[in-house]
């Protein structure tokens, strides 16, 4: 299965995904030589084949994109396709118009029925005229195991997920306990309105509140490192996690010196400027979170 995250890892190789199989094509294939030969492309995407086990297909399409032979392939379900008219598909009409090897994004192809890639190598004659278009089909899978081979199916990328996922479930408990603790302080002081104490309340606001803000940051890494999630303005994504996550350690570190300076009034006016030191340090993080908002404003425009 195909996830968001392959997309995007094809988006970052697909110069060097594009370069690799065009080289394929135009170090064995001639071009603009006099009288360009079938038989001889036909040979050279035989030899293509033999020395890359993963191409999925290889197959040539005439100048007005009618596929000429039936597709060169080491399954003999994928080698059919001949004198079907495939002028309509971005392989034949990019190349041609581009009149260079080009790669097409990712589509579900009719042979493997997976998310597939096909490079286009357009074949003239030596007075620029079209005479071929040769095709490479490869699934996306296999071309992200060859050029990026870290990003799908390997040990350290599955260990990757595995440690991410232990973190998120530690966190998760984390997050649980402090919002077990809080909820059931309120539910405790709820039904006994007279034994209502401000400085429980306090606490449990800010258990709650430290709850929420460590469950916003696992629910980012499980979408991001787990599942693989691409959304289509990730950085947008990103900064509103970390806003919310200061924001609620603001909140919380603001609760913690609300009750301090009531505390301390009462019982130690004294110790009342460890309160006012605390309340400094919410301040500071204010200005910087002001300030990191005006760079991301910044940075959008």
């Amino acid at each position: 299965m195909i996830t968001a995250k392959e997309i995007k890892d094809f988006e970052e190789i697909r110069t060097r995904a594009r370069a690799f199989l065009c080289y394929l094509l135009s170090r064995n294939i001639p071009n603009k030589v006099p009288h360009p030969s079938l038989e001889t492309i036909i040979q050279a995407l035989k030899k293509i084949k033999k020395e890359n086990k993963d191409i999925d297909a290889l197959y040539v399409l005439d100048a007005q994109g009618v596929q000429i032979i039936d597709a060169i392939s080491n399954n003999p379900d994928y080698r059919k396709g001949k004198n079907v008219n495939k002028s309509m598909r971005a392989y034949y009409y990019r190349a041609a118009k581009e009149k260079r090897c080009i790669l097409t994004d990712p589509y579900p192809s009719a042979l493997t029925k997976d998310l597939t890639v096909t490079a286009s190598y357009p074949v003239y004659d030596d007075k620029n005229k079209l005479h071929y278009i040769v095709c490479i089909d490869i699934s996306l899978k296999k071309l992200l195991k060859i050029i990026h081979p870290t990003s799908i199916d390997s040990i350290f990328g599955n260990f990757n997920k595995i440690a991410y996922s232990a973190f998120c479930f530690a966190l998760f408990l984390v997050a649980f306990l402090l919002f077990f603790k809080g909820i059931s302080s309120i539910a405790i002081y709820g039904l006994h309105i007279n034994k209502l104490d401000i400085k429980e309340i306090f606490e449990s606001t800010i258990l709650v509140t430290l709850s929420l803000a460590i469950f916003d940051l696992i629910k980012t890494i499980f979408e991001e490192e787990v599942l693989g999630k691409n959304k289509k303005h990730e950085h947008e994504d990103i900064h509103k996690t970390m806003i919310r996550f200061l924001g609620s350690i603001i909140i919380a570190l603001s609760i913690e010196a609300l009750m301090l300076v009531f505390k301390f009034a009462l019982i130690g006016p004294e110790k009342i400027l460890y309160a006012v030191i605390l309340l400094g340090g919410v301040t500071l993080l204010l200005f910087g979170l002001a300030y990191y908002l005006k760079s991301i404003r910044s940075e959008d425009e």
